[in-house]
């Protein structure tokens, strides 16, 4: 079992928790808005709702290792240019934080844990995510590979769920220190990038 691969798979991750995308967003503007509890409970649902992804990519993707692993290099290949791709949409999208007040129409508990979860759930581009992230993390030569998607995924999971959770519950602070820090936008913008264009060159490797 390969841990360092393991361990460049958890910073990874964190890394693009940390970077603003739709979901930290989503939950940081509902924190502000409507309280803490209300983020927390977008987190809940967004991270169930990688189960969801993880188990398809584990038994589809396992199959697809079963029967010819020159199709898996082939996905990895596909994948790795995924990354640069998102990397290149980055590079090109505004580095300025939208902290959108139109984005907390919905503001039961209930109805935000429902939301997060379907926003990740029908969301294609997750599943895409998942597809072109996790194979070049598998970590073992003789375990299951559906046992070690799993794990990548509780790993994944895991530690969005954390750094989510304290963005739910430092959010005053973070849009104060965004707000000060004009830069800080350009900053995260450059991370992502550097950390999408890694990962691929690391999968292609």
């Amino acid at each position: 079992m390969n841990f360092e691969l393991l361990i460049s798979f958890a910073l990874a991750t964190s890394v693009l928790a940390l970077s603003p995308g739709p979901d930290n967003i989503y939950v940081l503007v509902q924190s502000i808005t409507n309280g803490k509890a209300y983020g927390l409970a977008t987190v809940c649902g967004l991270i169930l709702g990688c189960i969801i992804h993880t188990t398809l990519l584990a038994f589809g993707v396992s199959a697809i290792i079963t029967a010819n692993t020159t199709l898996f290099f082939g996905i990895k290949i596909l994948g790795a240019l995924y990354l640069l791709y998102i990397a290149y949409k980055v590079y090109t999208s505004d580095a300025r934080l939208n902290f959108d007040a139109t984005m907390t129409s919905i503001k039961s508990l209930k109805g935000l844990f429902i939301k997060g979860f379907f926003m990740n759930v029908l969301n294609p581009k997750v599943t895409i995510f998942f597809l072109a992230f996790f194979p070049g993390f598998l970590f073992s030569e003789t375990m299951s590979t559906v046992y070690q998607f799993y794990v990548l995924g509780g790993i994944f999971m895991l530690v969005s769920f954390i750094i989510f959770s304290a963005i739910a519950l430092l959010a005053d602070q973070i849009k104060y220190y965004i707000t000060k820090h004009q830069n800080s936008g350009i900053v995260l913008k450059w991370l992502q990038i550097i950390v999408f264009m890694g990962i691929a060159v690391f999968i292609l490797v």
